[in-house]
């Protein structure tokens, strides 16, 4: 373990003290701007993303199956590589998805700005 160092603090000088009560005293501060309508934008390319990553991965994951039993023709190895897809597609396609779902209903604790905007 190391050793502590014996380091001498001495408090800032009175001109350098921030004193920022979290008013607008000169200086404008986004952090603290509310604005009602920014949680009701709905970012429609990421909702069109999601539904595309949805639809991608269900396809995948429908294919992996018909060939897994035998439905299809192909290899284990395609259909174990099409699940492995599927499953990558399918999961933030869902969440993201099922997100805007609740968002749009009116469900408590969801919201448009939980989706990130591209």
């Amino acid at each position: 373990m190391a050793a502590r160092r014996n380091v001498n603090y001495t408090p800032l000088p009175a001109d350098e003290i921030d004193d920022y009560d979290g008013l607008d005293s000169g200086r404008n501060d986004p952090r603290f701007q509310y604005r009602p309508g920014v949680y009701d934008k709905i970012p429609w390319k990421s909702i069109a993303l999601a539904l595309f990553l949805l639809l991608l991965g269900s396809l995948l994951l429908f294919l992996s199956f018909f060939i897994l039993t035998g439905h299809m023709g192909g290899e284990k190895s395609q259909a174990y590589g099409l699940l492995a897809l599927g499953i990558l597609a399918f999961m933030p396609g869902f969440y993201e998805t099922r997100i805007a779902y609740y968002s749009w209903r009116g469900a408590k604790g969801y919201r448009f700005a939980s989706i990130p905007d591209y």
